[in-house]
């Protein structure tokens, strides 16, 4: 596996913290450091045994955001799934800050591609639904951390409006903040922004970006886009199918906020696509 940092341009973005509340549950915790050695993991079909992950080994370091991308099948929500504690390797480990993952903990937040909001709560019930991760908070300090997040996601005006009022990407705003908002150290997303509409996408990978400089999250975040790949991560992290496996990686250097219209963006994203196509081809040709 070869590693490519991709040069950047001068940045100007300001990392510049807000002030944020005195609640222990809103200071940013340490951001986790996350190990994945040498796992594999095979999942049984009708045509036999299908080894999804093979011998795969990932560091993400402290408050790194890391995009895993590749085709279907190329065992990158597996992988994620494993991280996450939702399932276990057939071989290998995982650890966090040194302690292994065996199971689903509060430590790591998980978002999927649908929202999985409950009809039935309004915008800040989903939300405080996420708090009951914390039996140690009081009625009061779950509604403010709710709401503190929900201005965060820019969703302030619409604590007490029905699921079923809300736009798509309203729901994923909602989403990101029942996610956020037992404050865990590491987040896992799995393509969260893929059914979402272009503008809508845009302006979320934009909020992702602030909400990541500030509260300072571990994120492992599931991608088919090699452009939003480039827009939000530190790294950008190649599978290939058949089994999966980890191809090459590009280390992203551009400066913060990023545009995913740029002409820079566009360029680093053209030479990923290009490796990941060849290495698709050598996965191909090989069978």
């Amino acid at each position: 596996m070869t590693v490519t940092t991709l040069p950047s341009a001068p940045s100007t973005f300001d990392t510049t913290q807000a002030v944020w509340s005195a609640t222990d549950e809103l200071r940013n915790p340490p951001p986790a450091k996350l190990i994945v050695d040498r796992v594999t993991k095979s999942f049984k079909s009708q045509s036999g045994w299908l080894k999804a992950l093979d011998d795969v080994s990932l560091t993400v370091g402290e408050g790194e955001f890391v995009c895993l991308v590749g085709p279907s099948g190329c065992g990158k929500s597996t992988l994620l799934n494993l991280i996450a504690g939702l399932d276990t390797p057939e071989s290998g480990t995982l650890s966090s800050d040194g302690a292994p993952i065996i199971g689903p903990g509060r430590e790591r937040g998980v978002m999927f591609q649908e929202h999985a909001l409950f009809p039935w709560l309004d915008v800040l019930g989903n939300v405080l639904f996420g708090l009951q991760l914390k039996p140690s908070l009081n009625k009061a300090e779950r509604i403010d951390i709710a709401k503190y997040y929900l201005q965060l996601v820019g969703l302030g005006r619409f604590v007490h409006a029905n699921v079923h009022e809300l736009s798509g990407g309203m729901k994923q705003r909602v989403a990101l903040a029942r996610t956020l908002a037992p404050n865990p150290r590491i987040l896992c997303m799995d393509e969260p922004f893929a059914a979402l509409d272009a503008m809508t996408r845009e302006q979320l990978y934009a909020d992702l970006q602030d909400i990541w400089a500030k509260r300072k999250k571990t994120i492992i975040f599931v991608t088919h886009n090699v452009r939003e790949a480039v827009c939000l991560g530190d790294r950008v992290v190649l599978f290939s199918p058949n089994p999966g496996r980890i191809r090459e990686e590009f280390r992203i250097t551009l400066p913060r906020n990023r545009d995913i219209n740029s002409v820079e963006l566009a360029e680093h994203a053209t030479l990923i696509t290009r490796a990941l196509k060849q290495h698709n081809a050598t996965t191909n040709t090989s069978e």
